[in-house]
C-alpha cells in the first residue's frame, strides 16, 4: 500500500529526492525539516531517530507534495521564526526575513533605553513581526500595526497573543496612516519596494505564493515610501524617527524624496549582504 508504514531512513530519502528535482536548495535538509515538523519533533529528536523507526508517511507526503510545487516551507509548516520570537504565518501575509532584523537592531542602537514608555507605529505590518520583536525588547513600550489587509491584521493580533504582548499591541486594517492621528517615537515600516517589471523576476516562492499587494512598490518601487514619508512628518514626535526597510540600491531616491518632505537621513543599517536595508529618516 502506498500509505502504509515506511522507514524513516526511506521516507527521508524519498522526500529529498522528490524535492531535489523539484530544484529546491539543500533537498535532503529541507526533507527532514518537514518530516520534523509534521511528527511534531525537533531536527535533534530526528538525527538520534533509528532511521528503521516505522512511520506513517501520509502527512509528510503532503508536506513533500506541497514543497514540490514550490510551496514556501513556511506556508506548509504555518510558523517562522523573527528575532527572538516564533511567528504564525499565512498566505495572507509576507513571511518574515532576516534580513528585517536590521531594523530592530537600527532601532537598539539608536533607542538604548529599553525601560522608556515608547511609541511605536508599524505601517503595513503583515505578521506583527517589526512591531513585536521591537515591543518585546522595550517592555514599557506600546504599539500600534496598520495592514491593508484585514486578514494581516488579524493574523497579527494573534501573534500579539501568542508572544504575550497582546497588552501593549493594538492592530488593525487601513491604508497606511490613513486613519492615525497622535504622535510615535518610532514608525516601522516594511513596505512594498520590488519594481512592477520585477515581479515576474521573482523566485517562484514569492512569485506564485506570497501576496503581490505587499511586493508591488509601483512602477519605480518607491510608490509606499512616498506615501508613508507624505503622512509621517505630522506622526512623528520632536525626537521621534521612521525606520524604513528598502530594496537593493534605493537609499538615495528614498533620501532625496524624504528630504523634499523635511525628513533627513540619520542612520543606515546593512543586512547579512552588507546592502543597506534599513534607512533611518528624523525631522
Amino acid at each position: 500500500m502506498q500509505n502504509a508504514p515506511i522507514s524513516l531512513g526511506h521516507l527521508i530519502e524519498e522526500g529529498a529526492e522528490l524535492l531535489k528535482i523539484a530544484e529546491i536548495e539543500d533537498a535532503r535538509r529541507e526533507a527532514q525539516l518537514l518530516i520534523a515538523a509534521a511528527l511534531q519533533k525537533s531536527m535533534t529528536e530526528i538525527f538520534m531517530m533509528d532511521k528503521n523507526t516505522l512511520i506513517d508517511p501520509v502527512l509528510i507526503r503532503q508536506y513533500f507534495a506541497r514543497r514540490a510545487k514550490r510551496e514556501p516551507f513556511a506556508y506548509i509548516v504555518k510558523e517562522q521564526g523573527f528575532w527572538s520570537l516564533d511567528l504564525e504565518v499565512s498566505p495572507a501575509t509576507l513571511i518574515p526575513r532576516a534580513d528585517s532584523e536590521a531594523l530592530i537592531e537600527v532601532l537598539l542602537k539608536l533607542f538604548p533605553d529599553r525601560k522608556a514608555p515608547y511609541r511605536f507605529l508599524d505601517l503595513g505590518t503583515g505578521t506583527g513581526c517589526l512591531l513585536l520583536a521591537a515591543l518585546s525588547e522595550y517592555p514599557k513600550a506600546f504599539g500600534v500595526g496598520i495592514d491593508v489587509v484585514p486578514q494581516a491584521a488579524a493574523l497579527a493580533s494573534k501573534n500579539a497573543q501568542r508572544c504575550q504582548l497582546q497588552d501593549r499591541a493594538v492592530f488593525m486594517a487601513g491604508h497606511w496612516a490613513d486613519a492615525i492621528q497622535g504622535q510615535f517615537d518610532v514608525i516601522l515600516s516594511n513596505p512594498p519596494y520590488i519594481r512592477k517589471h520585477e515581479l515576474l523576476e521573482l523566485m517562484p516562492e514569492v512569485q506564485s505564493y506570497e501576496p503581490m499587494s505587499a511586493l508591488d512598490g509601483g512602477e519605480d518601487g518607491l510608490d509606499a515610501y512616498r506615501y508613508i514619508c507624505d503622512q509621517a512628518v505630522d506622526l512623528l514626535s520632536d525626537k521621534g524617527i521612521i525606520i524604513l526597510e528598502l530594496g537593493i540600491k534605493q537609499d538615495q531616491e528614498i533620501a532625496k524624496y524624504a528630504l523634499s518632505k523635511g525628513l533627513y537621513v540619520v542612520e543606515k543599517q546593512h543586512d547579512l549582504n552588507d546592502c543597506i536595508r534599513a534607512l533611518v529618516l528624523s525631522r
